[in-house]
C-alpha cells in the first residue's frame, strides 16, 4: 500500500502562481509515471501532467506553458507548479502515482492516487 499526501493547494487570485506537493510513502524510483489531476464541480476528473521515471513530462492543452511537473526523488516527492493561474484552473487536484508490481504473472502496474488539495482561482 502506497500513500500519497498533497498539500500546498489554497486560494489564489488570477495570474498568481501555486505549487502544489505530493509526498508518497514509498520511493518514487520504483514508480512508472508520476502525476496530477484535477476535477472541478460537477465535472470529471481529467488529467493534468505527468512525469515519467525517466524526467519526461506531458501536459494538457489546457495548461501547458502554465504548469510545470517535476520530483525530488530524495524526498518523494512530486510537484505541480502552477503560474498564471485562471478561474478554470479551479478544482480539486489530485495526485497520483503508477508502481511497478511484481506478481507471479509477470510485472504490472498499481495506481495510487491522493485525496486531493483544493485550489481556487478568483477572478
Amino acid at each position: 500500500q502506497v500513500q500519497l499526501v498533497e498539500s500546498g493547494g489554497g486560494l489564489v487570485q488570477a495570474g498568481e502562481s501555486l505549487r502544489l506537493s505530493c509526498a508518497a510513502s514509498r520511493s518514487i524510483f520504483s514508480t512508472n509515471t508520476m502525476g496530477w489531476y484535477r476535477q472541478a464541480p460537477g465535472k470529471q476528473r481529467r488529467w493534468v501532467a505527468t512525469i515519467t521515471n525517466s524526467g519526461n513530462t506531458n501536459y494538457a492543452d489546457s495548461v501547458k506553458g502554465r504548469f510545470t511537473i517535476s520530483t525530488d526523488n530524495a524526498k518523494n516527492t512530486v510537484f505541480l507548479q502552477m503560474n498564471s493561474l485562471k478561474p478554470e484552473d479551479t478544482a480539486v487536484y489530485i495526485c497520483n502515482a503508477d508502481y511497478w508490481s511484481y506478481p507471479p504473472t509477470g510485472r504490472s502496474l498499481k495506481t495510487y492516487w491522493g485525496q486531493g488539495t483544493q485550489v481556487t482561482v478568483s477572478s
